[in-house]
């Protein structure tokens, strides 16, 4: 029925336009989750400074841990991200000197440094990068040339690159001032360099010093940031790089070659593909469930509107199959069409995305995503899929009517649910009392818990999809007498809805989708924050805090231990480890937040609500945990935990203590030493201080001095800190942005679906007008008929978020209530109403606008 099929797709084309925008916007959908996760594989940016380096040896930036049941590494690309720099053993340097094809090695040692312009904050780079110290012989690898002045001969001698220089108005022989790992120094500018087939600034600002100096600030001595290897002539890059990773076969190193050599060289490249890998993972799950859900009901609103249509064929003689035929065919061929289109939509989006992706820190501020063929092509695939099997799916129903039935069951809208149906409907709704009942139940595991929320909060979404036309007309019991208050219009609009449940379901669905699911998203961010604010406003005791742009030296806290008046001070070290779960969860690899605390000073500074144990037993071997980091680990106090720190230094600690604000702190505190060998600087992310009631001003103003000496220093007080601290949630943005595109998908979706319902009313609203009702009068209606589809559905949705709410609020607060913000929470009804609203009264007015003895003869 190729014919019928082509002449159907001419004469509704405005009844198919519904259909289209469903499957062009989940195409979209279905690309952008494609695009990230292509360039999180591929994307990257030309090495600089290991230009030159024919085979770069870095340290892994994964943690090879398992991650599933039976003890399985991940592929590659999934593994946990290590956030600190892997340092490479120097002792690797001799054993690849001695290959034939190696022409020589060189070692790139890492110094903090950070060049105080004069206003005495640090000289950034672009995207707000950070400079970076060297040893002068790792210049041979970019190659660099000196323009002005000599290399570095002493220990206060310093050479930077051309485009710092510049923005530090500094030339040789002039001093200037560079924050160090021991504090704020001055050095003697010896010369200038820059990189060779090389214009405009350095992406990440490079210093360098004599090799003597850098040696012996190395904050990992023995080993090195990475190792440049130059072949020797006559060998290629892929040659030299077989005999490098013959030799170190078993070391747990990369050797990287083109521009893999800049993961190597920017710890932020190194860091931003797998994170985009795992994002891009987590979210295309629920963003493929959700387009199979909106694709399957609107083609199923799309074939309930020609149930007349398809009666009629199957009365004249078309058999069943043939009617599947064409249904299907018409699908496939707008999903192509829809599919096809929705690649550069989704383009756009990933274009608009990575700039904010960018903003937040979540990638590098260079990111340039990758447009391959594979998601375009993948994208195109699901779309067409999904499509060909939800027209199945509606189109069975149609064809099971016996011919002679056809007219018959047209006419009126059937009644009820099919057995299979309401046996699924039931199925759902007890498997969605099941999983709220097993999140009550083990309260105390939070990563079960969480896990059981994002899984309830789609079943019972589903579940009110399937059972849609009995949940509309119990529904209608308590709307329809508010509806019936207006004698006319609302008796109409009250009857329209009670007679025609099947269309005021397909109206009600959408709106289901996009309440429940930003509910979740936005109230489950909200609960989290709350939390973790109060935990940080109740535990923060000190009474000062020194922070730095650039991290705080940790000879600052030497210093201030000597000030009078000062009752306890330490560091705070943060950073970030992956631990190994036991128990139910064996196996499994979990990312958890750090911070290193002086223990001595720690109950003086910060109250982390202890619950088991002790902190004064914290030390090289231990570690504490917090309730949830227990829970997720599957730990407690006496067990022994397997953690990777973040330079990928696996430890064993003995758990001493388990705490309950970590939430608002870090999920594991250490000794701030053992955590502080292990960051990538070495240096402290700020300093806290508590002092005696008496000399709270002298103490104050023993810091006003101290940040005089190190004009990188700032002190900030508790608020202050909170905010701070709020402000460095990147992560808590990117769910927002990442989850807001299934909510906007959704958004679509609600108008999508009142626009379909009221195209076909035409004839509907020729009769009410020849019948003697005014136009005003049907736009009353329409009113009355979208203000119950707007209550029913955001009740609905409501309902729908609220089970998996009390659950990520049970597992962050012990409480089931959530924390709803009552101006979001309105934001979000108002939006998904005036959404609902949209659809209805834009269609209703264009076909008001036509004659009514003109419409009254119209196709349905």
């Amino acid at each position: 029925m190729p014919w019928l099929t082509l002449a159907t797709l001419r004469a509704r084309k405005g009844g198919f336009l519904g259909t289209f925008v469903a499957l062009l916007f989940g195409s979209a959908v279905l690309s952008v989750c494609g695009i990230l996760l292509e360039s999180g594989l591929r994307s990257g940016v030309p090495p600089q400074r290991y230009a030159a380096a024919d085979v770069v040896v870095s340290g892994r930036q994964q943690a090879d841990m398992p991650v599933d049941g039976r003890g399985a590494p991940a592929p590659a690309p999934l593994k946990p991200t290590l956030v600190e720099r892997v340092p490479v053993p120097a002792e690797l340097a001799p054993e690849i000197r001695a290959l034939k094809e190696v022409r020589a090695v060189v070692a790139d040692i890492g110094v903090p440094a950070h060049v105080v312009g004069p206003d005495g904050a640090p000289l950034a780079g672009a995207g707000g990068t950070q400079s970076l110290g060297h040893n002068w012989s790792s210049t041979e690898l970019g190659p660099f040339r000196l323009t002005a002045g000599h290399a570095p001969a002493g220990m206060t001698d310093v050479v930077l690159d051309a485009d710092l220089a510049a923005r530090a108005d500094a030339v040789p022989g002039d001093r200037l001032s560079l924050t160090t790992d021991a504090g704020t120094e001055r050095f003697r500018v010896s010369g200038i360099v820059a990189l060779q087939s090389h214009d405009g600034p350095l992406r990440q600002p490079a210093v360098f010093f004599s090799d003597a100096f850098a040696e012996s600030r190395s904050v990992h001595p023995g080993r090195v940031d990475s190792l440049g290897v130059l072949a020797a002539p006559g060998t290629s890059s892929d040659e030299l790089a077989d005999a490098v990773s013959t030799v170190l076969d078993g070391s747990d190193v990369s050797v990287r070659t083109g521009d893999d050599r800049a993961e190597a060289e920017f710890l932020d490249v190194a860091m931003s593909g797998p994170k985009l890998v795992l994002l891009a993972v987590s979210v295309a799950g629920n963003i493929f469930l959700v387009t199979i859900f909106v694709v399957s009901s609107t083609l199923s609103l799309a074939v309930g509107h020609r149930r007349r249509e398809l009666a009629l064929l199957r009365a004249v003689g078309a058999a069943p199959r043939q009617v599947r035929r064409m249904v299907t065919a018409e699908a496939l061929a707008v999903a192509l069409a829809g599919g096809v289109l929705g690649w550069p939509v989704g383009v756009l989006v990933v274009r608009w995305i990575g700039g904010r992706l960018a903003e937040h820190g979540f990638v590098p501020f260079d990111f340039a995503p990758v447009y391959g063929a594979l998601p375009a092509v993948g994208a195109v695939v699901v779309t067409v899929l999904t499509a060909y099997l939800a027209a199945l799916t509606a189109a069975r129903r149609a064809t099971r009517i016996r011919p002679t039935e056809a007219l018959g069951e047209a006419a009126v809208e059937p009644a009820g649910l099919g057995r299979w149906r309401a046996a699924t409907g039931a199925a759902l709704v007890l498997g969605s009392a099941a999983l709220f009942a097993v999140g009550l139940n083990r309260s105390d595991d939070f990563a079960a818990l969480v896990g059981l929320a994002n899984s309830l909060v789609l079943t019972v979404v589903i579940a009110a999809a399937v059972l849609g036309p009995l949940v509309s007309r119990a529904s209608m019991r308590i709307v329809g007498p508010a509806l019936r208050t207006s004698r006319v219009t609302g008796h109409l609009a009250a009857a329209n809805n009670s007679s025609q449940v099947r269309r005021l379901a397909g109206a009600v669905t959408p709106l289901v989708l996009a309440v429940s699911f930003a509910a979740t998203v936005i109230f489950a961010e909200s609960t989290s924050q709350h939390t973790a604010r109060e935990q940080r406003e109740a535990g923060l005791v000190a009474d000062h805090v020194l922070t730095s742009p650039v991290k705080v030296p940790p000879g600052v806290v030497e210093e201030l231990r000597g000030e009078e008046g000062v009752r306890a001070v330490t560091g705070l070290v943060t950073s970030s480890v992956v631990g190994v779960a036991v128990g139910s969860g064996s196996g499994q690899a979990v990312p958890l937040s750090a911070q290193g605390l002086d223990p001595k000073a720690l109950p003086e500074t910060v109250d982390l609500d202890l619950r088991r144990g002790e902190f004064g037993r914290l030390g090289p071997d231990t570690v504490a945990l917090s309730t949830t980091a227990s829970s997720r680990l599957g730990l407690d106090v006496g067990e022994t935990a397997q953690l990777r720190l973040g330079d990928g230094t696996l430890v064993t600690p003995r758990v001493v203590a388990v705490y309950d604000r970590g939430l608002g702190f870090a999920d594991l505190t250490f000794d701030r030493a053992v955590l502080s060998a292990h960051t990538t600087t070495g240096m402290d992310d700020s300093v806290l201080v508590r002092a005696d009631a008496e000399a709270r001003d002298d103490v104050r103003k023993a810091l006003v001095q101290l940040v005089e000496k190190h004009p990188s220093l700032q002190i900030a007080d508790r608020i202050s800190f909170n905010l701070r601290m709020q402000e460095q949630q990147a992560y808590a943005w990117v769910n927002y942005l990442i989850t807001g595109l299934i909510i906007a998908y959704s958004g679509v979706t609600v108008v999508n679906a009142q626009v379909m319902n009221t195209m076909v009313r035409r004839r509907e609203f020729a009769l009410l007008r020849l019948s003697g009702i005014t136009s005003h009068q049907v736009m009353r209606m329409v009113t009355w008929e979208s203000a119950a589809v707007a209550v029913i559905g955001v009740g609905l949705g409501t309902l729908a978020a609220f089970p998996a709410l009390s659950l990520i609020a049970l597992a962050l607060t012990g409480s089931v209530m959530p924390t709803v913000s009552p101006l979001a929470y309105l934001s979000i009804a108002g939006g998904t109403a005036g959404l609902a609203a949209l659809g209805a009264f834009l269609p209703a007015r264009l076909l008001l606008l036509r004659r009514p003895i003109h419409a009254i003869g119209s196709r349905e």
